[in-house]
């Protein structure tokens, strides 16, 4: 083993030296070296984006994945370097008991049929959350784990190794002032006169002293210089972030509309089923007399749509209304949407309240409520 005593000395000399002046400047013993404004910011910039980073990249966490030990068991896998196994998400293991308790119940009763109705839909949420976590890991949370993990590491690096040069460069200028002093003379005795040879050795001391001063001043201007451009490098880390930002918003909007559309078409389905159940009882109230305020379904019309022929009925309530959002029809009876758009829109008798007929030129039909923005 090659073992250097002088540059273990050495080494050791220098880090002494920098927490001396690093000591002396806390303690305000020391004057404290000043930094160019530019390079000053930049260091504050870094470290403001550095916190929070890691503070916006833990709640994502959180948001993502509430479970703390799914995140724990995430994060071994992802310092194993091993892919993570495939979860069953919530809503996913839901309607999967509701399946087989639709089997255990009986598919053909009422109860066992909206089971099944329910439990298909929350399958769907659950992929659809699914790929919606997994989009925003890759595009979102892995770029701000990249960052602190690679590019901050770099600059922490280059930043400590600054501020040992500077440290050095503080220590080496008092040394020079207090050994070319020009008063030196006024310290010593009046009868005092230097030797020839510590006149020698005090020049010696000051070349030294000097010397020292110019290799720490350039190794302190090539480390600034180094700092200085992966420090501003920052703002092309941010121009990054918020890039990942509108892919992880797009994410959002993207997975909170598939659920929207897949609660409405649940919802108009268990209308359907909760009409058909109902549909002997109306037949026995209609043999009494129906309600005038009640339209009668065509033949071979599934109860609780809506036909061409109701959609003649006299209106009620016409007026204005705005898309929100886009809307495809389901089928005839609908009306396909496009946001932003201004259609008319009414009421006839029998409809659903959470629908009304719209009409766009001579296209007529169904269209629902929460899409619209009504006008006055």
């Amino acid at each position: 083993m090659d073992f250097n005593v002088k540059k273990l000395a050495s080494d050791a000399g220098v880090f002494f030296t920098r927490a001396v002046q690093f000591t002396e400047e806390k303690l305000g013993q020391a004057e404290k070296t000043e930094l160019d404004p530019h390079l000053d910011n930049l260091i504050s910039r870094g470290d403001s984006t550095k916190n929070w980073t890691e503070k916006i990249l833990r709640q994502t966490e959180v948001l993502l994945q509430p479970n703390p030990s799914a995140r724990i068991e995430e994060f071994i896998y992802d310092k194993l370097d091993k892919k993570l196994p495939s979860r069953t998400t919530n809503a996913e293991l839901l309607g999967q008991h509701m399946l087989e308790a639709a089997a255990d119940f009986g598919p053909e009763t009422p109860y066992g049929s909206t089971l099944i109705t329910v439990g298909e839909y929350q399958k769907r949420l659950g992929s659809a959350e699914r790929e919606f976590l997994q989009t925003s890991a890759a595009n979102f949370l892995c770029p701000l784990r990249n960052f602190l993990e690679g590019d901050w590491r770099t600059i922490s690096y280059k930043n400590l190794t600054f501020f040992s040069r500077l440290l050095l460069l503080a220590a080496a200028c008092p040394r020079v002032h207090l050994k070319a002093a020009p008063d030196f003379q006024e310290t010593r005795p009046r009868n005092y006169v230097l030797s020839a040879s510590a006149s020698a050795l005090l020049s010696e001391e000051v070349d030294k002293a000097e010397h020292e001063l110019r290799v720490a001043q350039t190794e302190f201007d090539r480390q600034a210089e180094v700092t200085r451009l992966l420090l501003e490098g920052i703002s092309s880390t941010h121009l990054n972030h918020l890039r990942c930002l509108q892919d992880f918003a797009e994410a959002q909007a993207t997975y909170y509309a598939q659920c929207h559309h897949y609660m409405q078409d649940l919802q108009r389905e268990l209308s359907r089923s909760a009409n058909a159940v109902g549909a002997p009882h109306s037949s026995s109230a209609a043999a009494v007399g129906p309600p005038a305020a009640t339209a009668a379904a065509a033949p071979g019309q599934k109860p609780g749509t809506l036909s061409m022929e109701q959609v003649q009925l006299p209106v009620t309530g016409a007026r204005k209304a705005k898309v929100l959002y886009d809307y495809d029809a389901h089928d005839g009876s609908e009306l396909s949407l496009l946001a932003d758009e201004l259609i008319t829109v009414y009421t006839v008798p029998g409809l659903d309240p959470d629908w009304l007929v719209g009409e766009r030129g001579n296209d007529k039909g169904k269209v629902p409520v929460t899409y619209l923005e009504l006008l006055s």
